[in-house]
């Protein structure tokens, strides 16, 4: 009888069902995406690569680019900070804390000393032109 009406028991699981807002169990943070979830997208021209990756909810101070060679690295630092007053029950949180990151290959080597980075609303603006050689730099974003 326990297994019907305990937690994640049959009928928990048949009233979220029926009444999604009659259940609430309190959860605070989700698993961080995977790093395939930090979606970027890559446009290549003649002289160079566009790169776009949604980071949002992050501060810029925690957002790092490195560029060696071909090989792009993006980190960023999610800081979830928890506002509660004495008269406050935190009933579900999704939010969450951690790190996320991704590095990615592009078909040719970039020119670190002229790459740019740019944040803005959440995302992430690489420009990054195309060189031979490589040398390791790391991205101020504006």
């Amino acid at each position: 009888m326990n297994a019907l009406i305990g937690r994640g028991g049959f009928l928990d699981e048949l009233l979220k069902e029926v009444n999604p807002s009659y259940y609430i169990r309190p959860l605070h943070g989700d698993p961080l995406p995977s790093p395939a979830q930090m979606k970027v997208d890559v446009k290549e021209t003649d002289t160079g690569y566009t790169v776009q990756a949604e980071v949002p909810g992050v501060l810029k101070e925690d957002i790092h680019v490195s560029v060696e060679g071909n090989v792009v690295s993006l980190r960023a630092e999610v800081r979830q900070l928890d506002r509660q007053t004495e008269d406050e029950k935190l009933l579900r949180s999704e939010r969450y804390f951690g790190e996320m990151a991704r590095s990615f290959q592009l078909p040719a080597d970039i020119d670190a000393l002229q790459a740019k980075a740019k944040y803005d609303h959440g995302v992430l603006t690489l420009t990054l032109p195309k060189k031979q050689g490589s040398s390791a730099q790391r991205l101020t974003i504006e």
